[in-house]
């Protein structure tokens, strides 16, 4: 069986490949910790210029497996706890890790690019996606938030009226709608050719003056990293818990409208 998550480094570009094209990339729990393995091994390849992010057949990626999530938070184990020594868990990890790569990391996109798929492509430097991609976050469909580095990544390419818009309602928009509301960096029918050519001018320049320039920014960004994190896990802890989130499942599987109960009374 192939893997599910590749990585093959050619004239010292990495290619990172989600390889699960039958389930539309859908990431499992173990393709999660592959692309957290592959993060950490680049970040300390010091041969690696550039990484490219990319999904196999017809999708970047459909969002979490839908399996992961059929337990609630009892079914993740380990997975939702942090780590201490680096403020975030295996879900954040995986889309997080990619900023600290110090090489530019470029995500392209093509069919789907759903909920934790998006947060993936947002944990890139720079997005590049065929214009009739498909974006979604999409864990408002689920009852949920999203909790994998979204909710930082989101507050730092749109104005937070838009974030709170994307999130909120699930819309799923273009590519070249994405790319006018900020979440995309450039949209190009060959998306791969355009992510050549940007590396292609970013290996004209010193590696230590990109490594340089991608630390500064995002050791200098406004918001502290661990403390979004810890309040994504919290509060995606209490909707995994939640009767809406139960309610929202059993309305999916049944493919009926949803009839919430009472919002709780806020904690603030």
């Amino acid at each position: 069986m192939s893997p599910e998550v590749t990585c093959e480094i050619a004239d010292s570009v990495a290619f990172v490949r989600l390889n699960r094209p039958e389930k539309l990339n859908a990431l499992s729990l173990s393709m999660l910790r592959d692309l957290i393995g592959i993060a950490h091994r680049l970040r300390r390849d010091t041969a690696v210029r550039a990484v490219v992010l990319s999904g196999e057949g017809a999708a970047f990626s459909a969002g979490i497996d839908t399996s992961v999530l059929t337990g609630g938070l009892k079914s993740f184990g380990g997975a939702f706890l942090p780590r201490p020594w680096r403020g975030s868990n295996l879900f954040q990890e995986a889309c997080w890790a990619w900023r600290k790569i110090p090489a530019p990391v470029l995500a392209v996109v093509h069919g789907h690019c759903y909920g934790a798929g998006l947060q993936l492509a947002l944990g890139a430097d720079f997005r590049i996606s065929t214009p009739d991609a498909r974006w979604s976050v999409m864990e408002a469909k689920w009852g949920l938030i999203p909790d994998m580095s979204g909710v930082h990544a989101l507050s730092q390419l749109v104005g937070l009226d838009v974030a709170k818009e994307l999130t909120m309602t699930a819309r799923t928009i273009t590519g070249e709608q994405a790319h006018r509301l900020g979440l995309v960096t450039r949209v190009a029918a060959d998306p791969h050719l355009a992510a050549g050519e940007l590396i292609d001018e970013i290996l004209t320049r010193s590696p230590d003056s990109v490594a340089a320039t991608k630390r500064i920014f995002e050791d200098t960004w406004p918001g502290r990293t661990r403390h979004t994190f810890a309040r994504e896990r919290i509060e995606q802890a209490r909707l995994l818990m939640a009767t809406n989130t139960k309610i929202v499942r059993a309305a999916g599987a049944a493919r009926t409208l949803p009839e919430f109960a009472a919002r709780p009374r806020s904690r603030r």
